[in-house]
């Protein structure tokens, strides 16, 4: 008996989705997206400082820098995965030579 229409995603289909959901770190003062890496989840940081370089400030803070930019940060953080750039701590931080 098939109780729902939900079909989970292939977890090794080789794709690089990303969630809508941002997050604002106070402490490291740096905004967090996930990435979903054959099942894995990646956090993608990227300082407030960067931001601010990047791109056009924008009403509601960092996190709202990120929701307007969303395809730019995206496709950076894609080719850092890709290139498997992760940090020490197994995240992947966005710097400003990481955007084209």
């Amino acid at each position: 008996m098939k109780l729902s229409g939900y079909t989970p995603r292939n977890a090794v289909d080789g794709l690089i989705h990303f969630p809508i959901l941002e997050c604002w770190n106070p402490v490291t003062k740096c905004v967090s997206i996930a990435a979903d890496v054959n099942g894995r989840r990646v956090l993608c940081r990227i300082p407030e400082t960067v931001l601010k370089k990047r791109f056009d400030a924008v009403d509601g803070g960092p996190t709202a820098q990120v929701s307007a930019n969303r395809r730019v940060i995206e496709a950076a953080a894609t080719g850092l995965i890709q290139k498997k750039a992760f940090a020490a701590d197994g995240m992947i931080d966005i710097r400003l030579e990481d955007f084209g």
